[in-house]
């Protein structure tokens, strides 16, 4: 009786254990995991490596500059060199990153003496290279953006042209001094011939004709870009650098080469004639 028991009881067991490894009846089979494809024609990405700092000066940037050399209608050339350097920091992201004394060179790309009846002399420059103090240097174009208020020149902003002072306001006064002594000399010797008037007409006449032949013979007032001038120069492209470029720790030796006068004064009540006497 106790064999029987025991086999009784060992079938239970078994039974169990296989209503649990065998699954519900009706129940749903686990599909497998499938990983989707990547659709047709995308290449699969790659992790991006991520961007050095770097620094952009933007286009549009005006930068302040001051002039170490001088350039005038009266004696340059197209095609020669200007030279200037940075008198204000520019700031990207709290970090300066074109110092004051920076190096920009520029070029004169047309110029036109100023004409002996009409027109004024003209300077076109364009600004072509930044050197930092450290040597780092960049290439790009750039424009004049303002000009030395302290300057008798103006700029054309719509065209980038420095045009030279003109000076009618001078020739109408050289034409009046010259009628003027001309009249004053003829009325005295008119006076000592006994005709005091007519000598007088005479030598205005004589005068007058002697001021416009001088003006006629006499070019009005250069361009002049002089040593200390200062003006802005515009951006017309983005300048990038990184941290080590604008690592200025061991700048190269430099000197405050454009610390001169700055801009002539107007010319327009200095120009003196001498003219002859009849």
């Amino acid at each position: 009786m106790y064999l029987l028991a025991a086999c009784l009881t060992l079938a239970t067991v078994a039974a169990l254990s296989a209503q649990q490894q065998t699954p519900a009846a009706g129940a749903p089979a686990l599909a497998p995991a499938v990983t989707a494809p990547a659709p047709a024609g995308l290449p699969a990405r790659t992790p991006v490596a991520a961007k050095p700092d770097n620094f952009v000066v933007a286009v549009g940037t005006r930068i302040p500059l001051s002039m170490i050399n001088s350039v005038s209608t009266k004696t340059a050339t197209e095609g020669e060199r200007i030279y200037l350097e940075t008198v204000f920091p520019i700031l990207v992201s709290s970090h300066v990153v074109i110092p004051p004394g920076s190096y920009v060179s520029g070029t004169v790309t047309q110029l036109k003496r100023p004409g002996r009846v009409k027109g004024r002399g003209e300077l076109y420059v364009r600004f072509d290279a930044l050197t930092l103090p450290n040597g780092v240097t960049r290439d790009f174009r750039a424009r004049v953006g303002s000009l030395d208020g302290r300057a008798p020149e103006t700029l054309d902003k719509a065209e980038g042209k420095i045009k030279g002072e003109g000076d009618k306001a001078g020739d109408v006064k050289t034409v009046g001094e010259a009628a003027g002594v001309g009249a004053t000399i003829g009325g005295l010797a008119g006076a000592a011939a006994g005709h005091a008037g007519m000598g007088a007409g005479l030598g205005a006449a004589a005068g007058l004709t002697a001021g416009l032949v001088g003006i006629l013979l006499t070019r009005g007032p250069d361009a002049v870009l002089a040593k200390g001038t200062t003006m802005e120069m515009v951006l017309d492209r983005p300048l990038e650098f990184s941290l080590t470029d604008i690592d200025f720790r061991n700048p190269m030796p430099r000197a405050n080469l454009s610390d001169g006068p700055g801009p002539q004064p107007s010319r327009k009540d200095q120009r003196s004639h001498s003219w002859p006497i009849y």
